[in-house]
């Protein structure tokens, strides 16, 4: 078994799997569940960036076949092996993934959900210890929200008349999670004080049916340019590196060019990454001086290091055409501490060994690896998947640092001006009195502007939520 082992990672190293399998699966898996097993151990043994740290995934692990079918045995269904060979999920692998059925994960990665076009954070009601509320922070353009009026800063008490709690938010069952609700409204009254325990959250009589529908994003939500003491300063909320809309995001910077933007703030605050090509080419329009050079590296597991890989600057875009770069020296983002993650990191990290990255909000994630999705067939690729089953994983498969070898720290990038989202305060995206680009607008133009830098002992933060399952996630394609 051992040679058989080291035969396959021959055949892995290269990245070009034929029929390395073959003496092994024959008539070996009989059944479902184990076949499955089968895929799971295959492609965790050859992609997983934390293989050396998971015994069982040694390429030696089993003496001989009927071991190797007695281990997938004691495994009563592919997740429960999965989250066995994931190495320190509560610290280290918080994001290998594995699904049940590949077609809903191919859906999310082009930006096509059920949707009804809300983010919201929940918060506990102020002096209560198990009272929820929440607050809209982004409504989706042309969605089921969009289209009902529902707006950023909208302050919602209960859902289908229900006060939400502190013990059901994490809870898929309530009615927050499902398909179809009614989101009841309330008014936040801060009584004019800046402390929160005598703010009171009361019900206005308003509220919305909102039912979800099949959407897909465009995650370039806004694009605008804003003239503010003579500067044009472009302003980009972008909130998926979804590589089917590469040519909307060089779209927007073209109107950047053609306004003749000198300032760039990228609104990254509810980013949770994507592609890691695409984040290459946001960098490359951010700039445009540094075409052929090294922007972030991928580094694999100690087998596969061969195909450690070099993202470079580039003047264009694979099926767009020539990048609009507007060659900037520096450039603003904004963060948030729950949202910010993967390749929106990727992005801080990789342009600030370049240019000035002036970053403004909160600490940020604090992922640095990245995933590819692996399908049950001879080189793990979509083609010729198996028919039987429609499982896929996405293990975490490499580090991405930037040129000078650097990670994003696991606690995440701390921000150069701390400013927290407030959820009676939110402000409206694009304004130029939204706390975060304030504050950026400021620092452009060297004025004050009144930005409200809250202190932090005041400042109510969001509870943990149950997140969208590509949710700070990076993938190499």
């Amino acid at each position: 078994m051992k040679n058989i082992k080291v035969l396959l990672f021959a055949c892995f190293a290269a990245l070009a799997l034929t029929s390395c399998f073959d003496d092994m699966d024959d008539n070996i898996i009989p059944a479902s569940t184990l076949e499955i097993n089968d895929f799971v151990w295959k492609g965790m043994n050859v992609f997983y960036l934390y293989k050396s740290e998971i015994p069982d995934l040694a390429d030696n692990r089993f003496a001989t076949d009927e071991e190797y079918n007695n281990y997938l045995n004691d495994f009563d269904s592919p997740e429960q092996l999965f989250e066995s060979l994931k190495h320190n999920p509560e610290t280290v692998d918080r994001f290998s993934r594995i699904y049940d059925n590949y077609f809903d994960l191919l859906n999310q990665l082009s930006g096509t959900t059920l949707n009804n076009g809300i983010e919201f954070n929940l918060y506990r009601v102020p002096g209560s210890q198990t009272e929820v509320y929440g607050a809209i922070t982004l409504v989706l353009n042309n969605s089921v929200a969009d289209n009902l009026g529902l707006q950023r800063g909208m302050i919602f008490r209960a859902v289908n008349g229900e006060p939400l709690n502190d013990s059901s938010i994490d809870d898929l069952s309530d009615p927050i999670y499902q398909d179809s609700y009614t989101l009841n409204f309330a008014d936040y009254n801060d009584n004019n004080t800046p402390e929160s325990t005598d703010d009171t959250i009361t019900l206005n009589g308003e509220s919305a049916d909102l039912t979800k529908v099949v959407y897909t994003e465009n995650p370039v939500h806004i694009s605008q340019v804003l003239n503010v003491s003579n500067d044009n300063i472009g302003y980009l909320m972008y909130n998926g590196f979804n590589r089917d809309f590469d040519a909307a995001l060089n779209d927007a910077f073209a109107q950047f060019q053609a306004a003749g933007v000198s300032e760039l703030v990228i609104d990254l605050r509810y980013n949770g990454g994507g592609s890691v090509q695409t984040a290459a080419y946001l960098g490359s329009m951010v700039t445009g001086q540094f075409t052929g050079e090294i922007y972030s590296k991928l580094f694999y597991n100690e087998n596969l290091s061969n195909n450690n890989q070099d993202f470079l600057f580039t003047n264009s875009i694979e099926g767009v055409g020539a990048i609009n770069s507007l060659n900037l020296s520096k450039v603003y983002v904004l963060t948030t501490e729950r949202r910010t993650a993967s390749a929106s990191e990727l992005v801080i990290n990789s342009l600030s060994s370049y240019i000035d990255v002036v970053v403004i909000g909160e600490n940020t994630v604090g992922k640095t690896q990245a995933s590819r999705t692996i399908y049950d067939s001879p080189d793990f690729s979509f083609e010729n998947a198996n028919p039987s089953h429609n499982y896929a994983m996405q293990p975490l498969i490499a580090n991405s640092t930037n040129v000078n070898d650097q990670l994003v720290p696991s606690n995440g990038l701390q921000p150069d001006i701390q400013l927290t989202e407030r959820a009676h305060t939110l402000g409206t995206l694009g304004d130029v009195n939204e706390p975060l680009l304030a504050a950026a607008i400021a620092n452009i133009t060297l004025s004050d502007r009144s930005v409200n830098l809250p202190n932090e002992e005041i400042v109510s933060r969001p509870l943990p939520t149950i997140i969208s399952p590509l949710e700070q996630d990076m993938f190499i394609d």
